[in-house]
């Protein structure tokens, strides 16, 4: 396995830095790290068919409803999400949280965040077309869930 380059992306104000992408584990898996400001309230509800999603939480406290029921996930905590589970996630505390992300198999990459940011830096501030959000979400395998 090669290592991944630590480029990190931002989307607004969450950061994301892959640690192992799809290519470079033969498509097994997938990792990435997000840091989510205190406050912030993303993405929109989803699910996606194509894979399994395992959280674990690094540092302060993430909330992930899934399929409508709340979860807290702290440092050394963990959800597995199954596919096509709707499910969101927030910063509802004080602090700011980073979160480990397993996608397996590895087929989600930095190519869907660097979609989701233009979509984003596109909107000049304001909020993003939820419809062309959606069309980036269904590109890489997302649905999007109002």
């Amino acid at each position: 396995m090669s290592p991944t380059t630590r480029e990190e992306i931002r989307i607004g104000p969450v950061a994301i830095r892959f640690l192992v992408e799809g290519d470079a584990s033969g498509g097994t898996v997938a990792v990435f790290e997000c840091d989510v400001p205190a406050g912030a309230k993303v993405p929109v509800a989803h699910s996606h068919d194509g894979y399994e999603e395992t959280i674990y939480g690094l540092h302060g406290v993430l909330t992930w409803t899934i399929e409508g029921a709340p979860v807290d996930v702290g440092p050394g905590e963990v959800v597995c999400i199954r596919r096509g589970a709707v499910h969101r996630f927030d910063n509802n505390g004080d602090g700011d949280a980073t979160v480990l992300a397993i996608v397996s198999p590895g087929v989600l990459g930095p190519g869907y965040f660097r979609d989701v940011a233009a979509v984003v830096h596109a909107a000049a501030g304001g909020p993003p077309d939820p419809t062309d959000i959606a069309v980036v979400m269904r590109r890489h395998g997302l649905t999007a869930v109002p």
